[in-house]
């Protein structure tokens, strides 16, 4: 399979590393700088860069721009127990963008790292469910 990269704007890269390892099962796979780290969970690779931390993918644009976090583009990581994850989350003090919604393809809910980047936590409709 294909590694998928996903590079994430954050104000602090330490505090991205403990969240998205703690919270969400990456492993860290190389922090070389302090304004830069490379995790990863299966076939997803996440880069971790800080606005302004030198060259790279934190860098200010050609026009003078400062790369920011947040936004909606998001990566979806895929959950069997969407419930007692997002009060296990809770609990820990992250901070989500709305409640569980119920969908067409299964439940997700909109979770923010410590610098405000979206990540959808998503259950799927089992197809055992749509038969009963």
């Amino acid at each position: 399979m294909a590694t998928v990269s996903v590079r994430y704007i954050v104000y602090d890269v330490d505090a991205a590393i403990a969240f998205y390892t703690k919270h969400l099962g990456f492993t860290e796979v190389m922090h070389p700088a302090p304004a830069f780290a490379m995790l990863s969970r299966g076939d997803l690779r996440l880069v971790l860069s800080a606005p302004g931390g030198g060259p790279g993918g934190g860098q200010a644009m050609a026009d003078g721009t400062m790369p920011a976090p947040g936004g909606w583009n998001r990566f979806s990581i895929e959950v069997t127990d969407l419930e007692t994850l997002v009060g296990k989350l809770h609990e820990s003090g992250v901070r989500f963008r709305n409640d569980i919604v119920n969908g067409t393809g299964g439940r997700q809910i909109i979770a923010e790292d410590p610098s405000g980047n979206p990540v959808e936590l998503f259950e799927p409709v089992l197809p055992e469910a749509k038969l009963g």
